[in-house]
């Protein structure tokens, strides 16, 4: 019986308008990495980001990884203070409707993002969406590499919502999601955002709406 279902953030419920990862490195991270004499490459920081590479990869430079990590959401923090000023961060559409359907069900809901917690939360108060998930993770300082597509944090909603792997699924719009719920042993879901197919999720919807009508009819099969 599907109880939990668990969320990634970005991309996946809300989005940056006109984003341009080397643009923000560029302006942003590249300049506080000079103040603090710290020499790591966009294409070095992207595979930290995309997992290819551990985040303590930079302890290979002589940087502390933590300390390194803490910098970068520090200043993504203030980009995306800046960003919804402007009024650049967007939620989807689809979005409200679709958790408040999914409470209705009753079903445990949980947001989990490679963001820092400050950032991940951040955005979901930005569009009220706090007040839907019992649990909400942002990377953890304690275990950087536990970042998906390392199933840590999916495991950690897991233990925090009561539910077995069998019982929860895994929404988001990236290989990364998909990865992570698989590695957790959780059904994953992928929303094609933004035509990214990922051939190994196990269902595909083109938005939420379609999210509620797959949870139903998983629910209504396994009541008969």
């Amino acid at each position: 019986m599907i109880r939990a279902v668990i969320f990634d953030v970005d991309e996946t419920l809300i989005y940056y308008e006109n984003y341009n990862a080397q643009e923000w490195f560029n302006s942003y991270l590249k300049p506080a990495f000079q103040r603090h004499s710290i020499n790591v490459d966009f294409e070095t920081y992207r595979k930290m980001v995309k997992g290819i590479l551990p985040r303590s990869y930079v302890e290979k430079l002589g940087i502390n990884h933590v300390e390194f990590w803490k910098l970068v959401d520090n200043v993504n923090l203030k980009y995306r203070r800046v960003l919804a000023k402007e009024g650049k961060i967007k939620i989807f559409p689809d979005v409200s409707q679709t958790l408040q359907e999914l409470k209705t069900m009753r079903l445990k809901l949980a947001a989990v993002s490679n963001a820092s917690q400050d950032c991940t939360e951040f955005v979901l108060e930005l569009f009220d969406l706090r007040k839907y998930f019992e649990v909400i993770f942002g990377k953890d300082y304690s275990y950087l590499d536990g970042a998906k597509p390392n199933p840590y944090l999916i495991q950690k909603s897991l233990k925090v919502l009561n539910v077995s792997p069998s019982e929860a699924l895994v929404v988001g719009d990236s290989e990364l999601d998909v990865k992570a719920a698989h590695r957790a042993g959780i059904k994953a879901v992928q929303v094609l955002r933004f035509d990214n197919f990922v051939e190994e999720a196990d269902y595909h919807v083109r938005d939420l709406n379609e999210l509620v009508d797959l949870v139903k009819k998983l629910v209504n099969e396994e009541r008969h």
